[in-house]
């Protein structure tokens, strides 16, 4: 076990290792970023596989770890060397509450929820070897790394006595990538339908579901200018064109995404949706809208007879569903914290999710929680801190908390931080089906069934390339 050296108090800094021969090295000591700068020892590295990790242990360190699943996906080729160390920043709050700290950037970028749980697992292994076996391991997804932490727990700690005591999701994108996507389809062929830009008909043509053809050079910067031309959604109201205003109000009004985030969204359905065509499944298509009825603008009958079709590939789907589609079957306490009015992981994911582990008969292990705040990225530091608690309180007692308890808790945790407690005990996010219209005849289940993850898992074809 390697024993805890001092680190310099300073911004953190990533050693540079230019190969995976030297990212197998041990841990190497690291300035701490300045939330935590005070109170621990903070390491970094890369994995034999490539991936840049961050680690903080603190000096007051009450025993126990949280791993950290990181959102995204990134879409960069490589592994970011900064990304661990600003998750390290960015949720400090852990580290202040006593818990040692552990992230992976991932080996690298783009779409890959097993290949990024594979990663998490690694760094788990790691933080042991050099730092000994923590009394009680907590496993933490934000955003997509709900759904990787959620796939982690499953595939390496599924069964009791396993490496994870409890997993804690935060906004998290729970609708697995085989459904939990299909608002982000809506959007990129209802987009399409009334602005013919992305492509414009002088362009190489291609079908929307591919996001972007794959020797595309568009930039963030191009779309960006794209949807401005069509929607003028960056411009104040009374600055758009007629045309721009009934553009703008059509696309939110049958997609139901946001004003405030229809451009990441459409980023969402441009670059990652090419990612996972192109460079995870072959150029195969995981998406349908065959039979969807679109709603809410002010010609449905014009935009459903005009609105670009197709129909999956069922191996696409297949692939992307055993890489990414949760099975439910976890036997560990899950605490979930939701945003109501999260633009970006709608709120229905939870009931998703609840239903996945209420089809494997698991439901008994969960407890969601609510808050009513309109952020994805960030809630409340004083609610994180008490969804930790309450975690632990769980893992270590046996005794189940309830919203309403864990409501009750935060202003303890308030009255430290100051930003606030939010939480709606008694709210109950309606199915994902009313938020999003359901693929007819499309393959959507509750769960993965045990049947055919084993099934599937004999086909050589199954799986995102790592």
């Amino acid at each position: 076990m390697r024993r805890l050296g001092v680190i310099v108090a300073a911004a953190l800094a990533v050693p540079a290792l230019s190969t995976p021969a030297a990212a197998a090295a041990e841990p190497a000591p690291a300035a701490c970023p300045a939330a935590v700068a005070e109170i621990a020892d903070c390491y970094t590295g890369r994995s034999a596989d490539g991936a840049y990790y961050a680690i903080a242990v603190p000096e007051q360190w009450n025993g126990s770890l949280v791993m950290h699943a990181h959102g995204g996906p990134d879409l960069g080729a490589e592994s970011d060397p900064e990304r661990s160390v600003d998750d390290l920043g960015r949720w400090s709050v852990m580290v202040e509450q006593g818990y040692a700290w552990a992230g992976s950037s991932y080996r690298r970028g783009g779409y890959g929820t097993r290949m990024a749980a594979a990663d998490t697992e690694s760094l788990r292994r790691l933080f042991v070897e050099e730092f000994g076996e923590p009394g009680r391991t907590y496993l933490h997804g934000q955003s997509w790394g709900g759904n990787v932490a959620a796939k982690t727990v499953e595939v390496y700690g599924a069964k009791k006595h396993g490496p994870y005591d409890g997993l804690l999701l935060t906004n998290g994108v729970l609708g697995g990538g085989s459904r939990g996507y299909d608002y982000r389809v809506d959007l990129r062929a209802v987009y399409q339908y009334y602005c013919r830009n992305h492509p414009r008909p002088s362009e190489e043509q291609y079908p929307v579901w591919q996001g972007l053809r794959a020797g595309s050079t568009m930039t963030t910067t191009g779309l960006r200018a794209r949807l401005q031309e069509c929607t003028g959604f960056a411009s104040p109201p009374g600055e758009r064109s007629a045309l721009q205003q009934r553009n703008l109000d059509d696309i939110l009004g049958v997609t139901g995404i946001p004003e405030r985030t229809l451009e990441s969204h459409l980023r969402f359905a441009t670059f990652t949706f090419r990612d996972i065509v192109h460079n995870r499944l072959g150029g195969r298509n995981p998406f349908s809208n065959k039979g969807v009825v679109y709603s809410g603008s002010h010609d449905d009958a014009a935009l459903n007879a005009g609105v670009e079709r197709f129909s999956a590939d069922p191996t696409a789907v297949r692939d992307l569903s055993w890489d990414s589609d949760l099975t439910g079957r976890v036997s560990i306490p899950v605490l979930t914290l939701h945003a109501i009015d999260d633009p970006t992981a709608f709120v229905e994911h939870e009931a998703a999710y609840r239903a996945t582990l209420r089809g494997a008969h698991r439901d008994r292990y969960l407890v969601q929680t609510f808050t009513d705040e309109h952020e994805h990225s960030g809630l409340s530091a004083a609610e994180y801190a008490t969804s930790v608690a309450a975690l632990d309180s769980w893992v270590r007692t046996g005794k189940k908390p309830t919203p309403a308890s864990i409501a009750a808790s935060c202003p303890g945790f308030d009255a430290a931080y100051g930003t606030g407690c939010f939480y709606e005990p008694s709210f109950t996010p309606e199915p994902y089906a009313t938020r999003v219209e359901p693929r007819p005849g499309g393959l959507h289940w509750p769960a993965l069934t045990a049947r055919q993850e084993k099934e599937w898992s004999r086909l050589p074809s199954v799986g995102i390339a790592p």
